[in-house]
Order: C-alpha cells, then structure tokens, then sequence
C-alpha cells in the first residue's frame, strides 16, 4: 500500500505510516440554496474578499463625475484597501449618512420663525412686511426642492429625500402667506399649487414602486423642460425694472429644451449628449436653488429697511442644514449635490447674516459664533475625507468630486 505523510502528536514533527489516514471532514446537511441578502439599503455585510470594501460602501463612494449626476450608481470596485482603512471608510460612510438624517431637524424649522413672523404681520395688517421675502426667490427655491427631490429618489438618498419633502413643503406655506399679503400673483400661484402636489404625488409614487417607468420618464422631462426655462426668466425677472422686462430669456430657453429632449427620446443625439440632457434637470435644480440667496441679497440691496422682516433664526437654520449635508456629498462625490449645499450654506445662510449684521440686525457675538461654526465645519469636512481615504491632501478629495476620478 501506499505511504502517506501524516502529523502525529508529541515532540517529533513528521513520522513516516504505512497506512493512509483519512482525516473526517465535517459537514452538514445539505440546504436549499438560499437567496442572497440585498445590499446597501437592505444593510448587506456581504465583503467582496479579506482586502476589499463591503459591496454596499463601494456602491455609496463610487465618485460621479459632472455629467453624470443623474446617474444612479452601481457597485463597483475602484481600488484595494487594508481592513483598517475599510473599517474608517464604513464608518465615516454611516457618520456621513447619519448628518444628511440629521439635517431634517433644523430643515423641520427653517422656514417656521419665517412662517411664525409672516402669520404675525398678517394678523397685524402689515402686509408691506412680506415684501421682504421675495416671491421670486421663494419659488425658485421651491422648483429646485421639488426637482432634487425627484435626483434624490431615483438615487434612493432616503435621508435627503425627507429633507427635499420639507423644503418643498415649508417653502410652499410661506409661498401661500406671500399669495394672501398680495406680495404674489393669484395665477401664479394657482399654477405653483398644481406642481407641486403632482410633484410630491409622483416622486413618492415612484419611490415606492407604484409609477409606471413611461409616466417617471415624462415627468423627468417635464422638469427638465420646466427647469431650464423657469431658470434664465427667473434671473432675468430678479432685476426688472433695472433691466426691461422681457420673456425672451425664458422662451428661448423652452424650446431650446423642448428641442434637445425630444432628440434625445428620438435618439437623434450622441451617447454623450443624451448623457448631458439627462443631467440638465438635476443641475438646473442645483442652479435654481443657487439663485434662491441672489434674489434674496438682491432684495436686501434695493429695500435694507425691509430687513426686520427676515428671520436671523430661519438664516441660521438654512446655513446648519445644508452644512450637515456637505460631508455626505463630498464623501460619495457628488458633485451636483456639494455645489448646492455648500452654496446655500454658505451664501443663503451665511450671506444673508453678513447683510443683517451689517444693517445692526443681530449681535457681533451671534455672526462671529455663526461664522466660526461654518467654517470650521467646512475644514473638519476636508480633513477627515482626506484622512479616510488615506490623501496627503484635500485637494486629492476636491479633485475627485470634480473630475471623478
């Protein structure tokens, strides 16, 4: 018989047997197979290998590049990390999602001192008081909401998607006050209530699986269309009587819209450009919501009395909101998504307290803690991105959320 080399116990390493020794392997009873968990959103633990991050982690840090912001992700392996650096990735992955979550609270009250203070000076007669508050910039904030609510859905942010809902729906209260001080147009209005309740209605009937994909496809041509016309009218209409007013920017901007999507759905486009159109209604959301704090400064330039209408809490609010929302965004590098917040932090939230400390509005004690807040927020952010990813710098982080690389 054959010889075979076996261990045996005791001080000697190896001895020779004559005899082959069969070594039991345990097992046992065979199972049906069993579905795989889902991952990311379903909280798979599921490791690609021992050097490798958790498919959901790769799924959440795929970097997207400019053009493809409307895109949803996939998983997808970019790069081998040690464990260490995996475990600090999943962590500042679930902190960073954990911030997006928590921006709902001061997002819940943004526009309530603004409501409270609107439903004050109704009560009181002042209607002139809400001429402070700019219908114009309300609405173009509103339209961004309701857009980056329709980019987050289909992305499955659940966390953002709560906060877009009640920007849209604060927004829209104070828009209703803003239509009974007559600081509104009625048609206006009326035609602002019919978007906004379809919006809502279809993005939430699409999140849960209840919408067609046809009836998503034409509403995400609608707000494409709607977007890139309202937007050039709307930063048009911001300086009238400075400027004649005028619809043109607005109805070229329509049927250049109109042109580019019904190419795109009839394929007579490039890869590439279908690729941008499909961009077009995330990032003229971004924009909307970017001219929300231009129209405002705007407003404050032309009537500085009209100040003590605006709400120092409700400016301090939208600066803490949207700030909570930049490390989520810079950490899966979305480009689309860091730009609008950490615009509106810095420019809604931050620029206005700027105008009302300069006008004696609020105390040098409240701007000079906001402002350190902010900023060492924003550093914090920087830095521990850099860290997690193992960077020399942050500009190795910025260069990534631009480039996607």
């Amino acid at each position: 018989m054959a010889s075979s080399l076996v261990p045996h116990l005791g001080p000697n390493n190896w001895t020779i047997s004559s005899e082959p020794e069969v070594v039991p392997i345990p097992c046992r009873p065979l199972r049906p197979l069993e579905k795989p968990k889902p991952c990311c959103l379903h909280f798979s633990k599921l490791l690609v290998g021992p050097s490798s991050l958790p498919l959901c982690l790769h799924h959440r840090i795929k970097p997207i590049p400019a053009l493809d912001s409307q895109a949803e992700g996939v998983p997808h392996h970019q790069r081998s990390v040690k464990s260490e650096k995996s475990l600090a990735l999943e962590q500042w992955d679930r902190l960073t999602a954990k911030f997006a979550g928590a921006s709902n609270i001061p997002f819940l009250l943004l526009q309530l001192p603004q409501i409270l203070l609107n439903a004050r000076n109704l009560l009181a007669g002042n209607k002139t008081a809400l001429l402070a508050v700019p219908w114009l910039g309300m609405f173009t904030g509103l339209l961004g909401n309701l857009s980056l609510l329709s980019y987050f859905a289909k992305k499955r942010e659940t966390e953002v998607v709560v906060v877009q809902t009640l920007g849209v729906i604060s927004i829209y209260v104070v828009i209703a006050q803003l239509a009974m001080a007559e600081a509104m147009p009625i048609p206006h209005f009326t035609v602002t209530s019919i978007v906004v309740a379809s919006g809502l209605l279809l993005n939430f009937m699409n999140y849960f699986g209840f919408l067609g994909a046809g009836i998503w496809r034409f509403w995400e041509d609608f707000i494409t269309v709607a977007g890139l016309a309202v937007l050039p009218q709307v930063m048009w209409s911001t300086f009238v009587p400075y400027i004649p007013h005028s619809v043109l920017p607005g109805t070229t901007a329509f049927v250049l819209a109109v042109v580019a999507v019904v190419m795109a759905r009839l394929g007579k486009l490039s890869e590439e450009g279908i690729k941008f159109v499909g961009s077009i209604s995330g990032w003229t959301a971004t924009l909307l919501f970017m001219w929300m704090p231009v129209s405002q400064m705007w407003t404050n330039f032309l009537n500085p009395d009209n100040i003590k209408g605006l709400s120092a809490v409700s400016m301090l609010l939208a600066m803490v909101g949207n700030g909570l929302m930049i490390p989520r965004a810079l950490f899966i590098r979305d480009l689309m998504w860091f730009t609008g917040s950490t615009w509106a932090s810095v420019f809604y939230g931050w620029g206005n307290l700027i105008f009302m400390y300069w006008l004696n509005s609020i105390s040098k004690e409240f701007f000079l803690a906001a402002t350190a807040g902010l900023y060492i927020w924003i550093g914090t952010a920087l830095w521990r991105d850099t860290k997690v990813y193992g960077y020399s710098s942050p500009l190795t982080s910025i260069k990534e959320l631009v480039y996607g690389i």
